[in-house]
């Protein structure tokens, strides 16, 4: 049986940016969690959630021994700290984009 919950009930997550980059690492508080992360948690999905906010391309490296993923977000801090008119365009925002979203976990 599975439930759907948010991502921060079964995992936290760490950014940086640089630029217009943005990268974001989401690690599982339990390893039993790590397989929905993988199978959930897509550049594609990325995208698709935030089509407004990601302009370019997203990569996603698996850290298997870490339970983590870790996204590299390109064009996606609206030109970066120093070129955006947006009050935070820093990547940190990133973190809690992403721990807001949902993931069907097993009971």
């Amino acid at each position: 049986m599975t439930r759907r919950v948010m991502l921060r009930e079964i995992a936290h997550a760490r950014a940086g940016d640089k630029g217009n980059r943005s990268n974001v690492a989401v690690y599982a508080y339990e390893p039993r969690h790590y397989a929905a992360l993988k199978a959930q948690l897509t550049p594609e999905r990325l995208k698709a959630e935030f089509p407004r906010l990601l302009k370019g391309p997203v990569q996603r490296f698996e850290l298997e021994q870490l339970g983590a993923l870790n996204f590299v977000m390109d064009q996606a801090l609206e030109g970066g700290v120093n070129e955006s008119l947006n009050l935070d365009s820093h990547g940190k925002s990133w973190s809690f984009l992403l721990l807001g979203l949902t993931v069907e976990v097993e009971d």
